[in-house]
């Protein structure tokens, strides 16, 4: 892994250089190997190049064109997408409920928001998927030039990223994924496909289930465009070399085979738990996102059950359901433990 070992190499070094923690001076003494290896873009021996391979081959194993790390988030993604897609008066089509950043990064790049809206589940309280007939409508009447799709939602909704690649395709529109909650599917078969290979950008959170520090995440291009520029107008100058190189060893992680096989352990437990709590429901594309509902008890009613008596923290609810996440770090005596929890819930 070429930026771990950089960041190894030049720890050994005797530094007068920024940071200054670099030079063995550290606040938090408990976070002293944290400091340690944080060093700036001038101490290393091309740090850039490392980058570049380890970007390059994460590349291979996603089977993008480009891959990017990002250490500002999923948010710093979308953004880049739309910069680098769009110009001044361009229309985006982008989700009403979908993060804020959708909306930020049209305006950041001059453009023109257009809103669609998705149907509600009304039995679990969660958005649905996104119709490609719906798109396809939208696009008839109004010259789009770039399409955000959040698939899968916060609650595990997946939309078909095929179909609806098809109807952009079309009418000539870029199809930008934000697949923040779906960074493991590329890793196992059990879950759903992901858009690394179908959208022209996808972009995607290591820290919120693929086990990454936050704010780690990777924008994924698969249309050929350079999203470098937009990343270097957003991005500091200044990159938290310790966050790159966790991105490196994080992406070999998933996709070794410790890796691959801790994550279908993890959703074999998932899917017992799913089979044997007989009276409760469950909804979802996603299974690492148990969206469950039990018949006697509201979403929050449920939350609290499980907060108090059994000392357990949902992710989300609302007042039909409760929504529990899971992630490459979610050991299975903990699944096990939700389990038996919710069958003691009467």
């Amino acid at each position: 892994m070429g930026l771990v070992n950089l960041l190894r190499k030049t720890c050994r070094k005797t530094l007068f250089t920024t940071p200054s923690h670099g030079q063995r001076f550290f606040i938090y003494h408990k976070l002293r190997n944290l400091y340690k290896y944080d060093i700036s873009e001038t101490d290393a021996y091309n740090p850039q190049e490392a980058l570049s391979k380890a970007q390059e081959a994460a590349a291979k194993i996603y089977g993008t064109k480009s891959t990017s790390f990002l250490t500002n988030g999923s948010t710093s993604g979308i953004i880049a997408s739309v910069l680098t897609c769009t110009e001044q008066g361009d229309k985006v089509l982008i989700w009403k409920g979908a993060h804020p950043c959708h909306a930020n990064a049209v305006r950041l790049a001059g453009a023109v928001p257009v809103y669609y809206d998705l149907d509600i589940n009304d039995k679990f309280g969660v958005p649905l998927a996104v119709n490609p007939i719906l798109i396809e409508n939208i696009l008839k009447k109004e010259q789009i030039k770039a399409l955000i799709v959040t698939s899968p939602t916060y609650e595990g909704i997946v939309s078909d990223i095929k179909a609806i690649k098809k109807v952009c395709k079309q009418y000539g529109t870029y199809l930008i994924v934000d697949e923040a909650h779906g960074a493991l599917y590329p890793f196992s078969e059990n879950l759903p496909q992901s858009a690394v290979k179908d959208a022209d950008f996808t972009v995607q959170s290591l820290h919120k289930t693929a086990g990454g520090l936050n704010p780690t995440a990777l924008l994924h291009c698969s249309c050929g465009l350079d999203v470098s520029k937009a990343l270097s107008l957003i991005n500091t100058t200044s990159p938290s070399y310790p966050l790159l190189a966790s991105i490196e060893a994080n992406i070999n992680y998933l996709n070794s085979k410790r890796g691959r096989k801790n994550l279908e352990n993890i959703i074999s437990t998932i899917k017992t738990l799913r089979s044997e709590c007989k009276n409760y429901e469950f909804f979802g594309d996603d299974i690492t996102k148990i969206l469950v509902k039990h018949p006697n008890y509201n979403g929050y009613e449920l939350s609290e059950i499980l907060f108090e008596k059994y000392n357990i923290e949902d992710e989300k609810t609302n007042d039909k359901s409760t929504m529990l996440l899971c992630g490459i770090g979610t050991s299975t005596k903990n699944i096990n433990r939700l389990f038996n929890a919710l069958n003691r819930i009467k």
